[in-house]
């Protein structure tokens, strides 16, 4: 395992902020290197060396993360959530979560019990503002 240098620690968070704030666009490995200002090679290395995992793994589990919290809160269907997370393909979707979640998310939004927000709420004020993502120490499924 490579150390990763101490002053390009702030520039891979950086580029990790940009993929936790626009992990619904399409994003990729050049993109987020720009925001870090470093080569992409040089910068998947020392990301994935500082994050343990790379940075589209990283996207990956954000997108995903994100999607167990519509999914549980709203009454949106799976396709809905799909498109909202940053998917063009549900089937690429669906594989992605069952692999990370454990179940499918037709499945996994059956599971979850209690009070929805109707997805005309979500689509209203907008992805980010109308869902709280569930705190830190709060387990998933």
């Amino acid at each position: 395992m490579s150390v990763v240098p101490v002053e390009l620690l702030p520039h891979l968070r950086r580029a990790r902020d940009v993929a936790d704030r626009n992990y619904a666009e399409p994003l990729d490995l050049t993109a987020l290197a720009a925001a870090a200002g470093v080569s992409k090679y040089h910068f998947l290395r020392c990301f994935a060396a500082a994050y343990g995992e790379t940075p589209m793994q990283y996207v990956t589990r954000r997108r995903i993360e994100r999607a167990t919290d519509l999914l549980r809160a709203t009454n949106l269907t799976v396709t809905e959530v799909c498109a909202m997370v940053g998917y063009s393909s549900l089937g690429s979707f669906s594989q992605r979560f069952t692999e990370l979640v454990g179940m499918t998310p037709t499945r996994y939004q059956r599971t979850q019990t209690g009070a929805r927000i109707p997805g005309c709420f979500v689509f209203m004020l907008g992805l980010n503002s109308a869902i709280p993502e569930k705190p830190a120490g709060e387990s998933g499924a």
